[in-house]
């Protein structure tokens, strides 16, 4: 037998209204109801989807077990009544009356799937609903309230929100910890540490050439713990990022990460210890009095080319060295790195930008402002996946650094090994226009 097919739309909205407005007798009750105020139209919606539903399954259902017959049944799958079921609708639950199909030889394997319900089992939309209400700060307890209030909705317990999002979070965990890069040209690698409530977890965001960036990666541990961190970079190699190609490192100045990269993508790789922690660190030994000085006099070197700032800093060192030693030695210790990139010959606004590791804090409070309403965390993995969940919704918020159209001097730099130490390439002079 010939069978006619009907070829709609991928959005059958269209073809459905047709319908609707050619066989609107039924709706003509409902229609004088909602006239006299005695319906409201999210009640009729809400009927409405729910009697459309059910009668795709009854459809599906006469499609396995054919048409039904009235008086004794025939065939292999007959008819067995109805019973309640749920299907995933719109990141929400909604209870149903399916029917239930079973085999005419019985026992226990005899029940029958209605494919269009076992279509509508899946809670993808329902857990990426979930992740994004509550990585945006509602609460499991308060997660009712931002729902459509209907009777017969189901799944929106505290207990069902914490599975869901524990699912989603889990599975938000897996994804990020199984990209690949092979295809990436990652030119800089920033490293930093965030707290979740006591348990540490170190983030890897990489940069590519075009200056888009990615979150690479984490890992439960400090910063401070050089086999947590090898731990990360190791892994970060096996999934593409590979240390047959020079990058730019951005830490914040931990001597666990600076051995970890050392052990992992070698002494060849330019490091740049983040400026801003320097100074912080610096100052934190001074009394407030000194304080500003010394931090504008820290900025100013560092806007200097390697050799000239960094004569700067020993006599700054010589002078904090009598009355302040623990800050001449921090200042002294691991000073040549923070001018990594002054020996580049980058523009102001790109040395600017890879100066400090600012590019993975922000990213970071981005994660902080989709978790700070947790206030109980139970373990470590609670706080990876929540750590994972909240990095992949901050990611989709991420621009270019700034600076980005330089990065091709960087990257020529890197190819070059142009390190500190080295004759600097000619640096920009934005004033200027070449002819």
């Amino acid at each position: 037998m010939r069978k006619e097919y009907q070829i709609a739309s991928r959005d059958g909205s269209a073809e459905l209204r047709q319908f609707l407005a050619q066989h609107g007798q039924a709706l003509l009750p409902m229609v004088e109801l909602i006239e006299q105020g005695r319906l409201a139209v999210e009640q009729l919606v809400d009927d409405l989807g729910r009697a459309a539903l059910e009668a795709v399954l009854l459809v599906s259902a006469e499609q396995v077990a054919g048409p039904a017959h009235p008086g004794r049944p025939a065939g292999e799958v007959r008819r067995h009544g109805s019973q309640g079921g749920v299907v995933a609708l719109g990141g929400q639950r909604m209870r149903v009356r399916k029917p239930r199909l079973r085999r005419k030889s019985g026992g226990k394997a005899a029940e029958v799937a209605v494919p269009a319900y076992a279509a509508m089992q899946s809670d993808e939309g329902l857990r990426e609903r979930l992740l994004s209400i509550l990585l945006r700060g509602v609460s499991t307890r308060n997660y009712q309230q931002v729902l459509p209030e209907m009777a017969d909705r189901c799944g929106v317990s505290k207990s069902a929100v914490s599975r869901q999002f524990q699912a989603a979070s889990a599975q938000a965990l897996k994804t990020l910890c199984e990209r690949r890069f092979d295809e990436l040209e990652l030119l800089v690698i920033y490293l930093d540490g965030k707290d979740f409530g006591g348990h540490q977890v170190v983030y890897a965001v990489g940069v590519d050439a075009e200056g888009r960036k990615h979150v690479l990666g984490l890992t439960e541990g400090a910063t401070e713990n050089a086999v947590v961190v090898k731990g990360l970079l190791e892994d970060l190699v096996e999934r593409g990022v590979r240390p047959d190609r020079r990058r730019l490192l951005v830490i914040d100045g931990s001597k666990a990460l600076r051995k970890a990269i050392d052990e992992v993508y070698g002494r060849d790789n330019p490091v740049q210890r983040c400026q801003a922690h320097k100074r912080r660190n610096v100052i934190g030994y001074l009394p407030k009095e000194l304080q500003a000085q010394t931090a504008a006099a820290l900025r100013a070197a560092w806007k200097l080319e390697p050799k000239e700032g960094m004569a700067r800093l020993r006599t700054q060192i010589a002078w904090l060295e009598r009355e302040h030693p623990k800050a001449a030695a921090s200042l002294r210790e691991g000073m040549e790195e923070t001018f990594t990139i002054n020996a580049l010959g980058l523009s102001p606004k790109l040395r600017k930008c890879l100066a400090t590791t600012n590019v993975i804090e922000s990213s970071l409070s981005g994660v902080q402002g989709r978790s700070g309403r947790v206030t109980r965390w139970r373990d470590g993995e609670m706080a990876l996946r929540w750590a994972a969940a909240a990095a992949l919704q901050t990611e989709k918020g991420f621009r270019k650094i700034m600076g980005h159209r330089d990065l091709w001097i960087l990257k020529a730099a890197l190819d070059q090994g142009q390190l500190v130490g080295e004759k600097p390439l000619i640096p920009i002079d934005e004033g200027r226009v070449a002819a």
